[in-house]
């Protein structure tokens, strides 16, 4: 696998959320700079192989926006 790639989301009560696609990974920071950290240390967790981990971390960030019609 060369590539992993997380939704990211703010959360609600501030901070922010990052969901795996093709992983069973999740993991949150009040923080970007944070955040990248805790997903770097999740991705390591979770593949135990280095044949199998990924090379790369995509971050896709996610903002909704609702306004009046």
């Amino acid at each position: 696998m060369n590539e992993i790639i997380f939704l990211v989301e703010e959360c609600a009560e501030g901070g922010y959320m990052a969901k795996g696609l093709t992983a069973s990974i999740i993991t949150q920071a009040d923080t970007i700079e944070e955040l990248r950290s805790m997903v770097k240390d999740a991705v390591h967790c979770h593949y135990d192989d280095a044949t199998t981990m990924p090379k790369m971390i995509r971050l896709h960030f996610v903002k909704e926006e609702v306004f009046a019609a």
